[in-house]
């Protein structure tokens, strides 16, 4: 079997068990979540990606890794990462907030989209080895990036639930106001 055709066995497959595993345990927490907690629990991950720049490291990866694929991906990744962690640091921010969700899922698809186009284009599954450590990022990690970046698309469309009217004390069994104690009702 060729290198080629192990890598792009790797590419694929690297899919299917994230697949299953986020339909099973991740998908079902992040839709009954609030829409702030979703986005940041995806931004979370998101911003591990300033590693990206690794592809740019001597010694970690091959001389002979296409400085096209490679120049891209780096930024691309350390871009999204840095979007990320922006819409962390402001998520009690939402002007600043919802902005930089959209940013780094948008700036994050077109790297991860434009790495399998660059990669397609300059033949990395030929030269797969050329890697290095970093073999393990695209097989391992884009295909969660991948999807959690559509998730959070599908989020960031689907139309907000409408606010629950406040139960009553009464109809609710005694609501705060009924727990107070008589002094903290002053």
């Amino acid at each position: 079997m060729s290198p080629a055709t192990i890598f792009n066995i790797h590419l694929v497959l690297g899919y299917a068990p994230w697949l299953l595993c986020f339909g099973a345990y991740i998908w079902p927490r992040l839709k009954l979540m609030d829409r702030v907690e979703a986005q940041r629990a995806i931004a979370t991950l998101h911003s591990f990606r300033f590693f990206g720049l690794v592809f740019l490291l001597p010694g970690v990866v091959g001389p002979n890794l296409p400085a096209g694929f490679a120049v891209f991906a780096a930024y691309g990744d350390f871009a999204t990462g840095l979007l990320a962690m922006l819409a962390l640091l402001a998520a009690r921010r939402p002007s600043i907030f919802w902005p930089s969700v959209v940013a780094f899922n948008l700036v994050g698809i077109v790297d991860l989209i434009g790495d399998y186009y660059q990669g397609t284009v300059l033949h990395l599954p030929e030269q797969a080895g050329q890697l290095g450590a970093t073999y393990a990022i695209p097989i391992l990690y884009v295909p969660l990036l991948m999807i959690t970046h559509i998730a959070a698309f599908y989020l960031l469309a689907r139309p907000q639930p409408k606010a629950m009217p406040a139960a009553r004390d009464d109809e609710a069994g005694g609501g705060l106001s009924s727990r107070r104690s008589p002094s903290s009702a002053r």
